[in-house]
């Protein structure tokens, strides 16, 4: 076993954040640390560090392995450039190297007598150089800078010049060549667009060492790990598979303690009753099996009611004012910066009710392109307009929207002061804020909070269609399901520029992505823009351009046409449907009539009225008979 920890409790001045760490970690295992933000993760990885001290309970790290941490929150400061900071990992296998070439001159000069011993000395050197991967240093160094993003002229970069994201990565890339044992990672997709996410998805899945990360990308999670160490109120849980396996099982769990809670506060409610009963006898043989009753209770090991976070969406919501049925439309936009082209010849067309979400790798221009829309920037050509009846609402990171002296509760209940406390209450619950916390002013509030409640706030505005930038940035997973409910059952028209692929998944009905300069369409969510990207990029990256970018429309608009008609065939199939279902109930009720004026005493006796009667009756059961097998067809072509 690489590590094992046991027992381990961590507390600080204001409170306990660790109460009973108990997990184990071996060679190669690729492991998630999960829970909501605050909860001790980060603190779990600094105690494995060595750089907190556990209160109680033990660490056990095998003597021989190695450790990289990559922290969340800690900037590169280098005054070297990129490539030689990457370099100063490998700096054991230059050693050997200097080594190896100062014993190459001695051996030129050297006697016959200490040859042997130099040459033996040379044979370690060499061998050492070979475990280090010293051949190959310079490929393995471009492989995974290339693969974090950096192109040859970011090699000559200074570090200090960089970006916060840029350093993270350069810090990234230092700990994979290092390829320690155990490999610490807190939050290592931050920053990094889907490409470089990917690739190292895959890095990592056949990394030789250990991997432990913390992570809110679900997808990273899935596609990666095999364990899921699950860290509640200061305890973890461990359950084997991917993070929606995760899910399942801790759901499944949660509802197996629930059942057992309440199975014994049935018996507990039983048996207290029965205690009462006897003692009302007023006997004292009752009165003496009330006692022992008693005290089989009083050894009776009272199970805590378990706790569940409440993710649910209680409500759907739906902008005050509908839109028309167009909501955006973007003819031949162009738009460059300093004479560099970013995009030229968009067109866009979104229509009510959809969930789109645009992908890019960074720089290619989401941003830009959002903040067209919005009015903040003009394109240099083209043009772009909103729909009859279409208010716009923008989700921005830095919540221009709130109050920092308002509470949450008056943020919603001051833009809707119709509404009642329970109202607002309800809907502030709906998006995690319980108790005091909806009391607590805006500049309290972490930024996933901030997040929850300007999401809120947009979602209940006059707005109908939503811009939302990275929304799932500095949430939780809970809150990041909380966030998918609501966009996923919001009956007006978003679009989301996202890294978050588990997100595109649960909201959206239509990837746009920016690659090269053009918006390519992919009609379904982020599995299927995999399952048809490689195809739609090499059409584009044909000699071509005109042609292929007319040939990804195509099997765009072949497959949009091909979906229309099939739900075209399953809207009316529920159509026939419904209109047999209906045929069906009116012929049974006519039958039931005629059946009760059939048993009316003067029918009975009236001959030719009973042969009406029945002649009716037979047609009817023939139509009905004929529409049962018609319906049971139309069941089956559903099925």
């Amino acid at each position: 076993m690489l590590l094992t920890l046991s027992h381990v409790k961590k507390a600080f001045p204001e409170e306990t954040v660790l109460k009973d760490v108990t997990f184990m970690i071996d060679s190669r295992e690729r492991a998630a640390l999960v829970g909501p933000n605050g909860a001790g993760k980060t603190t779990i990885l600094r105690v494995i560090t060595g750089e907190l001290e556990p209160d109680e309970g033990a660490v056990y790290l095998d003597r021989q392995a190695s450790i990289g941490y990559l922290r969340q929150h800690d900037e590169l400061r280098s005054r070297l450039t990129v490539w030689n900071e990457v370099l100063s990992v490998r700096e054991r296998a230059f050693e050997i190297e200097r080594e190896s070439r100062e014993l190459e001159q001695r051996m030129a000069e050297a006697s016959p007598e200490e040859l042997p011993s130099l040459l033996s000395r040379h044979d370690e050197l060499s061998e050492a150089f070979k475990k280090e991967n010293g051949y190959a240093i310079e490929s393995e160094l471009k492989g995974v800078l290339r693969g974090l993003g950096f192109s040859e002229e970011d090699y000559g970069k200074p570090v200090s010049l960089l970006s916060g994201g840029e350093k993270t990565r350069v810090e990234l890339a230092k700990l994979l060549l290092l390829s320690p044992d155990l490999l610490l990672l807190d939050e290592p997709t931050n920053h990094l667009d889907l490409k470089i996410t990917t690739w190292l998805e895959q890095y990592l899945a056949s990394y030789p060492g250990a991997v432990l990360v913390i992570s809110h990308d679900r997808y990273f999670l899935d596609k990666l790990v095999s364990k899921v160490i699950d860290l509640e109120r200061g305890v973890t849980h461990v359950y084997k598979g991917n993070y929606s396996e995760f899910t399942v099982k801790k759901q499944a769990l949660f509802d197996d303690q629930m059942k057992a809670y309440e199975n014994q506060q049935r018996m507990l409610r039983h048996e207290k009753e029965v205690i009462m009963r006897f003692r009302s006898y007023n006997r004292e043989r009752f009165f003496k099996k009330a006692q022992s009753r008693e005290k089989l209770l009083s050894h009776v090991e009272l199970l805590e009611k378990p706790r569940q976070d409440d993710n649910e969406m209680l409500l759907r919501l739906k902008p005050n004012v509908e839109s028309g049925n167009d909501v955006l439309l973007i003819e031949g936009v162009s738009k460059g910066f300093d004479g560099r082209t970013l995009f030229s010849c968009l067109d866009l067309h979104i229509r009510k009710g959809e969930h789109i979400t645009l992908i890019g790798d960074n720089g290619t221009g989401k941003t830009t392109l959002l903040r067209m829309i919005t009015g903040a920037l003009s394109p240099d050509k083209g043009r772009i307009r909103l729909g009859v009846n279409v208010w716009l609402g923008y989700f921005d990171q830095e919540h221009e929207s709130l109050s920092l002296e308002k509470t949450a509760f008056s943020e919603i209940h001051d833009a809707h002061p119709d509404f009642t406390e329970t109202k607002v209450r309800s809907l502030l619950g709906a998006f995690l804020f319980s108790g005091d916390d909806v009391f607590k002013e805006v500049r309290e509030l972490s930024g996933g909070e901030k997040s929850r409640l300007s999401l809120l706030k947009l979602m209940l505005s006059k707005a109908n269609f939503l811009l939302l930038d990275e929304p799932t940035n500095h949430l939780d997973m809970q809150s990041r399901e909380v966030l998918e409910n609501a966009v996923s059952s919001y009956d007006g028209t978003v679009l989301s520029v996202t890294h978050d692929r588990y997100y595109m998944n649960a909201v959206s009905s239509r990837i746009i992505e920016l690659y090269k300069g053009q918006l390519v369409t992919y009609d379904g969510d982020y599995d299927y823009y995999l399952e048809k990207r490689d195809l739609f990029h090499s059409r584009i990256d044909s000699e071509d351009p005109v042609l292929s970018a007319e040939k990804t429309l195509s099997d765009s608009e072949r497959y949009r046409k091909e979906r229309k008609e099939q739900d075209a065939k399953i809207r009316k199939r529920q159509h026939d449907l419904e209109a047999l279902e209906k045929a069906i109930s009116s012929r049974e009720e006519e039958i039931a009539s005629i059946d009760r004026e059939m048993e009316i005493p003067e029918n009975q006796t009236d001959a030719e009225c009973l042969m009406k009667l029945s002649s009716r009756r037979v047609s009817l059961s023939a139509e009905l008979d004929s529409l049962y097998e018609k319906w049971a067809a139309l069941q089956e072509e559903v099925l």
